[in-house]
């Protein structure tokens, strides 16, 4: 089957297409308005607390105040937020990729909003549903950050595969390698993109998303809310990232 990834770039929005046959598989919308910020991360203040709805509005600097769920907050530490998990549903991860993570800290069914949040708390998230319309964007306490071959998770000590990687010796060679390489029990999923990658290559990587995550604390640290502390890439960029080497044999681009 071939496949070919194609980006056309017109003045208002960013198109991305993967075509299997000369069908659509994929297909990723950005527009210029700035209104896709999926994956971003902010210092945020709580700006109300709604027990009814178990759920708090939270002030990260735009039009619309962004909603969060009790779920969607971290259980332990919320004072200093230095561990933090991805939610399988809410994460920028791919869908391939392994959701079986188990948080540090997990919620239990008698835990209240209002126990967790008060207002003018300042708190890190991050977006898991960009705005539409007249409704805010979700966000999510439990972070996660994405690399070619990895995905970091700050506050899972679990490390999970790809399902994509179907071969069980290539399976365990990789999960073996992030747990003998891997620092303070960090959690990560190991992409598809991984098959075959070497160690070094790993190493790389992990240093990479383990210094993001060290400068993304740091902002935290010396900012006020509300505050942009780290933006996601451009829906080409995450499509080069993604899907160029692993999915795609073809690239097209209208836009030099």
């Amino acid at each position: 089957m071939h496949k070919k990834l194609i980006i056309s770039v017109s003045a208002h929005e960013t198109r991305v297409a993967l075509l299997e046959s000369g069908t659509i598989a994929e297909l990723f919308i950005e527009r210029r308005d700035g209104s896709d910020i999926a994956g971003n991360i902010y210092k945020g203040r709580v700006q109300r607390v709604l027990p009814g709805m178990q759920a708090a509005f939270v002030d990260i600097g735009l039009n619309q105040a962004a909603f969060i769920y009790v779920d969607d907050v971290l259980y332990d530490n919320l004072s200093d937020y230095e561990a933090l998990f991805p939610e399988d549903d809410t994460t920028p991860v791919e869908e391939d990729e392994d959701p079986d993570t188990t948080p540090i800290a997990s919620l239990d069914r008698e835990t209240h909003i209002e126990n967790l949040l008060t207002e003018g708390q300042e708190i890190m998230v991050q977006v898991a549903k960009s705005p539409i319309g007249t409704k805010g964007s979700r966000v999510t306490s439990h972070i996660s950050l994405p690399g070619r071959f990895l995905v970091l998770m700050p506050s899972s000590d679990h490390v999970g595969v790809s399902r994509r990687i179907e071969d069980e010796v290539e399976r365990t060679r990789l999960k073996n390698l992030i747990l003998t390489l891997r620092e303070n029990h960090i959690g990560y999923i190991v992409r598809t993109a991984a098959e075959g990658i070497h160690r070094e290559k790993l190493i790389k990587e992990m240093g990479f998303l383990r210094n993001l995550w060290d400068n993304i604390q740091n902002r935290f640290h010396r900012t006020s809310a509300p505050m942009l502390l780290h933006q996601e890439l451009t829906v080409s960029l995450r499509a080069v990232r993604d899907l160029l080497t692993h999915e795609a044999d073809q690239l097209v681009v209208d836009d030099r």
